[in-house]
């Protein structure tokens, strides 16, 4: 149960943050947002809130997105013959269109659809109660509702709300904002964690943090904040050269020079064995030192960010050389992720949703259709050729990624749920 709420606090902040970032600008932007959904597959839960956004909890927990008006392939369109109920203002104005078989409108009117304009002209065509001998024609307000099949209402697009209507200069900072989100979030866990921790490791001295009652180095005689001056003969500068000759020593004396209180002194100790990746290392029971200052932890969490990033970028291109589904993670690993920093405590879990976002935030960006860079990719040639792509042609390109990241999600997963379990 720990492991699950873990999880699902994990994703959903994740998600929340993404799609936050795209509705925050969305909105700013003039941009109709239909649906902010949680989640995807069957709906569990759905609210429309007084901004004409309907809210959506959905079933499964791999994603989540923001549905803005004109941008996606619309579940609403309305084709003639479909039965539907209309409810009317005293204008006799239509604020609300039914189209769904689970939801009765009390009030409502009953008609066979001729024609429906939704975008530009705002009006709804068709046969009242059944009468085919007449037509009737009803005027749609701007912000009128539909319930669609599935029973989700939601506004209408108008083609003054759409996202096609908006700047080029404000859709590409919409599609920017998901993954943006992702970067600010990181950098806030990360200082956050850096405050939790009560500062910095600082790997560019000689000097520890803390040591570890009953380790080695205490049986030695070390204490905290002392400064390993050489091990072996070999001089110490950095938390990289103390760990080098240690973990290679299991079970092997050293001769160690300490600065202990202003002097120094030689020491011997013998790292424990310990096993790490299937191979035998040692350890003496030190941690770094910890610089502590409110700044310093501020550029702690800033540095960590971006030390995150290059190793992602590294992992990445780490691909193109060497293709495998090992190097990729889907959310069955994210669930073991979850399971075992739910076992280590808070910190442990701050700092996977560090890792997640900024994961969340680069992926994002990559220059594939259906992610967010795609879609950047496609506003940035609408501005060099002066006019956007053909729809058809952005929607077949969209619908090729899209197949494209189901596929490898079901191979990732797939390859997860062996790994893991098998």
């Amino acid at each position: 149960m720990r492991t699950v709420i873990t999880f699902l606090i994990v994703f959903g902040v994740l998600v929340i943050v993404h799609e936050f970032g795209h509705f925050f600008f969305a909105k700013r932007s003039g941009i109709l947002v239909r649906e902010f959904s949680i989640g995807m597959g069957p709906k569990l839960i759905a609210h429309m809130g007084k901004d004409g956004t309907t809210y959506t909890l959905r079933l499964l927990p791999i994603g989540g997105y923001v549905r803005m008006a004109g941008l996606e392939d619309e579940e609403t369109e309305l084709s003639p013959g479909t039965p539907l109920s209309v409810e009317l203002t005293e204008k006799n104005e239509v604020r609300r269109i039914n189209v769904s078989k689970k939801v009765q409108l009390p009030n409502s009117i009953p008609m066979e659809l001729i024609a429906a304009d939704l975008v530009d002209d705002l009006t709804i065509k068709g046969y009242v109660n059944g009468d085919e001998s007449q037509e009737t024609i009803y005027k749609v307000l701007h912000d009128a509702t539909v319930i669609e099949e599935s029973g989700t209402e939601v506004r209408i697009a108008p083609r003054d709300v759409q996202f096609q209507s908006a700047k080029l200069s404000s859709r590409i900072l919409t599609n920017f904002a998901g993954p943006m989100n992702n970067f600010i979030l990181t950098i806030i866990l990360f200082i956050a964690l850096a405050f939790l921790q009560g500062g910095v490791a600082d790997y560019n001295t000689n000097q520890i943090g803390s040591v570890e009652a009953g380790s080695p180095a205490a049986q030695a005689g070390m204490k905290d904040h002392d400064a390993i001056v050489s091990i072996e003969g070999k001089q110490v500068h950095s938390w990289e050269d103390l760990t080098k000759p240690v973990t290679s020593s299991p079970g092997k004396e050293l001769s160690v020079v300490i600065e202990q209180n202003g002097k120094q002194k030689t020491i011997e100790m013998t790292p424990r064995s310990v096993e790490s990746s299937g191979q035998k290392v040692g350890q003496i029971g030190v941690t770094p030192y910890l610089r502590t200052g409110f700044f310093d932890k501020i550029m702690g969490g800033l540095t960590q960010s971006w030390d995150m990033t290059k190793n992602i970028f590294s992992a990445l291109g780490s691909l193109f050389t060497g293709f495998s589904l090992n190097k990729l993670g889907g959310p069955v690993m994210m669930f073991k992720m979850s399971e075992e920093a739910s076992q280590q405590g808070v910190k442990t879990v701050i700092y996977l949703m560090a890792l997640l976002s900024v994961n969340l935030g680069i992926v994002n960006l990559l220059p594939i259709p259906a992610f967010d860079g795609g879609k950047i990719l496609l506003n940035v040639v609408e501005g060099i050729r002066g006019k956007p792509l053909d729809p058809e042609k952005e929607g077949l390109i969209t619908m090729i990624g899209f197949g494209f990241i189901m596929l490898l999600m079901i191979m990732v997963t797939w390859n997860d749920i062996q790994r893991f379990f098998f």
